[in-house]
């Protein structure tokens, strides 16, 4: 619903609990649609009569006419220039339709999930052919320049099955998003690439360009209360959209539970407060368990804290685009750092975060010199960081981004000829 949450607080006692959350829509303004309360009602039980009914119509439609859902494969393992682009080509090669994929890059790790069908007949892949396209995959993730020093990183290169997020065929980007953060978790993205163990001092880790000011803001610390058994946690971070979500799956998944919670955000800056026990009951008990779970929010908050150049195609879907155009952008010196894919109705519709492999800033002159010299070939564009270059800089990179305008401009128009506006 891409509600934003201004202030919000969260209590828990004895089996009973009281949430309290202010919102407003996307574009800020108060919520007024009642669909949209009729669905946050259904949505948290309020209502649970026409939820039940609700969801039972639902899976009964899918059971009737729904088409078989795609097959779901998880990816793992260390990151490296290009890797999404060698998966998007390997699906290709393997004759592989990309209905739908999610990918996260931090902290030299990568998270994906691909939903995949049939080329030929867009129908369900069997299982046998499933187990050779993972073999294969896990080929090009462990296909690394180097081999890491951590004996433990080494094994994380993983690729699996998924047969649905939602048990009951109701995955949402929220469920996928989730699934992400686990991964992510899985693979220790908290870590540096040469990590150290982690009960040794701070150091500080190679994180995700993230511009000194947003870096600064973030902090977070914990310390216990001992008459009342908890850990509390407090987070100061620049805000943004799904940041409490983040947070709250990531305490989630490290099974800790939350009792109560006060969420605020003012002049662009979010706090949050968390009174938390695990699982077991008790609050933490050492030192490197705080360390372990600072490093894990700082993670969790920092995996959208570096998007970069938000890229958007929109194209009449065919097999392969996926493949062309993530080889483009790859061959021309840009890294996916995240991906959204999503097909419908015979159109395309991607979202990439790209950054320069050099670990140099996109000058947004770059980028709207591309989307300019493209011509028919329409693509949007939003600058999710702030950058500064120097006039010296700048003018060294004007000549550069014509030239790679043209060279995109040609290449994607061999691509397809059928790119549409968003």
């Amino acid at each position: 619903m891409n509600l934003i949450i201004l202030k919000g607080y969260i209590s828990s006692d004895a089996g009973w609990f009281m949430d309290v959350f202010h919102v407003k829509d996307e574009l800020g303004n108060k919520v007024t649609d009642q669909r949209v309360i009729n669905y946050i009602q259904q949505a948290i039980g309020a209502n649970r009569e026409g939820i039940h009914k609700s969801k039972s119509e639902s899976r009964n439609f899918l059971k009737c006419e729904s088409p078989p859902e795609p097959r779901a494969i998880e990816m793992t393992g260390r990151d490296r220039p290009g890797l999404f682009s060698e998966i998007s080509a390997a699906l290709a090669d393997l004759h592989c339709n990309v209905v739908e994929a999610h990918a996260w890059s931090h902290n030299a790790r990568l998270a994906c999930v691909v939903y995949i069908s049939e080329e030929s007949t867009d129908t369900p892949i069997d299982h046998d052919r499933l187990l050779a396209i993972e073999d294969h995959l896990t080929t090009v993730l462990r296909a690394t320049t180097a081999r890491s020093t951590n004996e433990e990183s080494g094994n994380q290169q993983e690729v699996k099955t998924a047969y649905g997020l939602n048990p009951e065929g109701e995955g949402t980007v929220t469920d996928v998003e989730r699934r992400l953060h686990q991964l992510m978790l899985s693979v220790r993205d908290f870590e540096s690439p040469n990590s150290k163990p982690i009960n040794s001092p701070r150091m500080g880790s190679p994180r995700c360009e993230i511009n000194d000011k947003e870096e600064k803001m973030l902090s977070v610390c914990i310390e216990n209360c001992d008459e009342k058994g908890y850990s509390i946690v407090s987070i100061q971070c620049k805000d943004r959209r799904r940041l409490m979500f983040d947070t709250v799956c990531t305490l989630t998944d490290m099974q800790y539970v939350i009792f109560h919670a006060s969420v605020d955000s003012r002049g662009g800056c979010a706090f949050q407060e968390y009174f938390i026990r695990h699982v077991d009951g008790y609050a933490m008990s050492t030192e490197s368990e705080k360390e372990r779970v600072v490093k894990c929010l700082e993670a969790a908050i920092e995996r959208r804290a570096c998007e970069g150049i938000r890229l958007e195609l929109c194209a009449n879907n065919r097999v392969g685009l996926l493949s062309d155009i993530t080889r483009v952008l790859r061959e021309n010196g840009l890294a996916v750092v995240r991906a959204d894919v999503a097909t419908e109705g015979g159109k395309a519709r991607h979202t990439f975060y790209i950054r320069d492999i050099s670990g140099n800033d996109i000058d947004m002159k770059f980028v709207k010199s591309m989307k300019t010299e493209m011509g028919e070939i329409d693509v949007a564009v939003n600058n999710e960081t702030t950058t500064t270059t120097t006039a010296t800089g700048s003018m060294t990179r004007v000549s550069s981004f014509r030239s790679f305008g043209d060279l995109m401009k040609s290449q994607f128009e061999k691509l397809s000829h059928n790119f549409v506006a968003i």
